[in-house]
């Protein structure tokens, strides 16, 4: 598109911009009534109880779908769920050209692969260094380090200027699978001019640096080599390095590993395929397991979010058929815990506490590491681009202003702060918000996906509350009641506390207000039916104090 006198760069974040997760931005170049975009990641955050039988958050797209066909590029930088995760349920309703990374696009495939009718998406293989076109935009891939392989960082050019989108990034100095930082790329692009940095925020509270990943292996080693009995590590699936250094340390501790979880061996095999495992001896199968000493065994699995179908609280729970742990073993959370699942991490911790399963967290020794830069880390990327716009990402409101703020001490010239659906303009002019879009949450729910309303979590939240009565009425073709009314209660107390059944009562209540109602107004079914609902409602609140779902049936005899 040629540049005119209204032509804009602008950015947008339809989430990961006032919260952790679900990250998806857009970058739009052209006049205000006719932009082209591309968008950078789509991911999702994960359901708490809060959103009582979703399986998923995904970003609300309203504003891309109706922008579909000015859509250029989906670019992807990563594959973490939080950026990639919604990829194959959001997709479909954009169908732009999708561009990846090798591991990214392998971990995709799979992934698709174990999913009931996933779409086959195109993807376009870029790798670090590289540099491809998109409409107006021109993208350079730059190698970060972070915890997975194949991070980049984009410098996004537009005849506006170049922006720099630095996805997840830390600065490693010995990362142990891929490169370093490309530090000299950097510069060099501040070197040129960089108009925007639109940086992640994640661990801007942080002062220091982040340890390297090297130092957590060398940790890792030490404790396994120390231990008596079995070791059990949990780690994130996606983190090939960390993994990799695990397998290491068993092998120069003279253990085998063995692979437990279905996510962990999808990223392993891909990881394989790729040659990031070349050099570790052969992995144990589980059928091996029950014929190797316990001090010879080092297990890597999934579960250190406390998810109860994975692994780890499997074996918490003597689920698996062929696995155990026993008292004397050691179990270690290689992770941080996500916000919002520290409940379930810790049931799982007792109940293997229970078993005399020692238990090692980053608490109690360098055992991980984020893969979010700290702050002197920041202040380093802002001598390496010096841009004249910093637009704080990825974080709540906490680390966003913390990383604004840190900005402003380092004298960079403009700090634009911007939050989801905010259209933030980069230039020309000042950085400024101009506009919002529509934004909000998807639930994936089984094979749905729709907002609260649509998938039932709304009413499936006051049933988690209040419980639900059914009460099913028939009269004769007097309008008489024929028979009795069924009341059935799910999720009410038994009893009064009186010694009375709730159910009871609540017949009686049903019961007179029918009684209430003249015969000859009972030919409106839908009276007698609202009628019998708040008599019900009121009836249950008197006894319990609290005021139950009432769905009522009023049917009539011919």
């Amino acid at each position: 598109m040629p540049r005119t006198h209204n032509t804009q760069l602008v950015f947008l974040p339809l989430g990961g911009v006032g919260e952790i997760g679900m990250n998806l931005a857009m970058y739009g170049y052209g006049p205000e009534d006719n932009r082209e975009w591309i968008v950078v990641d789509m991911g999702v955050s994960f359901a708490g109880p809060e959103h009582p039988g979703a399986d998923l958050i995904l970003p609300d797209i309203r504003f891309l779908e109706a922008e579909k066909h000015n859509v250029r590029a989906i670019i992807i930088t990563h594959a973490h769920e939080d950026h990639y995760g919604a990829l194959l349920d959001l997709w479909p309703r954009i169908k732009a050209p999708v561009y990846a990374t090798p591991f990214t696009a392998g971990l995709l495939e799979a992934k698709r692969q174990g999913e009931y009718n996933a779409p086959e998406i195109p993807v376009t293989i870029y790798k670090a260094g590289e540099t491809f076109e998109a409409g107006p935009f021109k993208i350079e891939a730059l190698a970060v380090t972070h915890s997975i392989p194949e991070p980049v960082s984009l410098a996004i050019t537009t005849e506006l200027g170049t922006v720099i989108h630095t996805g997840d990034w830390k600065i490693d100095p010995e990362p142990t699978l891929g490169p370093l930082i490309d530090e000299a790329r950097f510069r060099a692009l501040g070197d040129a001019g960089v108009l925007a940095l639109i940086c992640d925020s994640t661990n801007a509270l942080r002062e220091g640096e982040s340890p390297s990943e090297r130092e957590v292996s060398n940790s890792l080693r030490e404790l396994i080599e120390k231990a008596r009995g079995r070791v059990a590590i949990t780690t994130f699936s996606s983190n090939v390095g960390r993994i990799r250094s695990i397998a290491e340390a068993a092998r120069d501790a003279g253990r085998q590993v063995l692979i437990v979880g279905r996510s962990m061996k999808r990223a392993i095999s891909v990881a394989t395929e790729l040659g990031y495992m070349e050099g570790l001896p052969e992995f144990l199968s589980e059928e091996d397991y029950g014929y190797i000493p316990r001090e010879n065994v080092v297990m890597i699995l999934t579960g250190s979010q406390g998810e109860s179908r994975a692994a780890l609280a499997k074996l918490s729970r003597d689920e698996m058929r062929s696995l155990a742990l026993t008292a004397g073993d050691t179990v270690i959370y290689s992770s941080r815990a996500i916000p919002g699942n520290e409940k379930a991490i810790i049931e799982t911790k007792n109940r293997l506490i229970e078993q005399g399963i020692k238990i090692i967290t980053d608490e109690d020794g360098l055992v991980h590491v984020s893969g979010h830069p700290r702050r002197n880390e920041l202040r380093q990327m802002y001598k390496w681009v010096r841009p004249q716009i910093l637009v704080p990402v990825h974080g709540e409101a906490a680390h966003l202003v913390g990383q604004a703020s840190l900005g402003a001490m380092e004298g960079i010239g403009q700090i634009a702060q911007v939050r989801d659906g905010g259209i933030l303009k980069l230039a020309p002019g000042e950085a400024k918000v101009i506009d919002e879009a529509p934004i909000g949450r998807l639930f994936k729910d089984g094979k749905l996906i729709g907002d609260e309303d649509e998938v039932g979590i709304t009413e499936r939240r006051k049933l988690a509350y209040v419980g639900h009565v059914a009460v099913s009425v028939l009269l004769d073709s007097n309008l008489k009641i024929e028979g009795e009314p069924d009341v059935v209660a799910f999720g009410l107390p038994e009893e009064d506390g009186q010694g009375d059944l709730i159910e009871d009562i609540l017949y009686d209540a049903a019961m007179s207000a029918i009684e209430s109602i003249p015969r000859a107004r009972r030919k409106d079914l839908s009276l007698v039916q609202e009628s019998v609902r708040r008599a019900v409602r009121a009836s249950a609140n008197e006894v319990w104090g609290k005021k139950p779902v009432v769905t009522v049936f009023v049917n009539r005899t011919r």
